[in-house]
């Protein structure tokens, strides 16, 4: 009996991990994205509203990222980066066969 007690609440849990997860990946990839394209103007100031909503939360990830990863062709293509990589930890655990999911179907692990 405890056992399936158990197993019902892994399979909440990761119910809510998923449900948590979900819009978090979808708003970091958003302002990312919003990020590309202020890469290639220069002359955007960052802390201005409305750029700040982007600029704020992904400036600590991307000033790390910069120095990892160099220019291409004069182009920063950090936002690029972290857009792939939000797109592969997000099908990874929260795909149709994502990690995450496959353990909240089966009722835990």
């Amino acid at each position: 009996m405890s056992q399936i007690a158990t197993a019902t609440q892994r399979s909440a849990l990761m119910h809510k991990l998923v449900d948590i997860l979900r819009p978090t990946f979808s708003l970091l990839t958003f302002l990312y994205i919003v990020r590309i394209p202020m890469t290639w103007y220069p002359s955007i100031d960052g802390k201005s509203f409305p750029w700040v909503l982007s600029y704020a939360p992904t400036e600590p990830f991307l000033a790390v990222s910069r120095k990892i990863v160099p220019l291409v062709g004069g182009v920063d293509v950090t936002p690029i980066v972290w857009v792939g990589l939000l797109s592969f930890f997000s099908e990874i655990l929260l795909g149709p066969q994502g990690l995450l999911v496959l353990i909240e179907r089966q009722g835990g692990i």
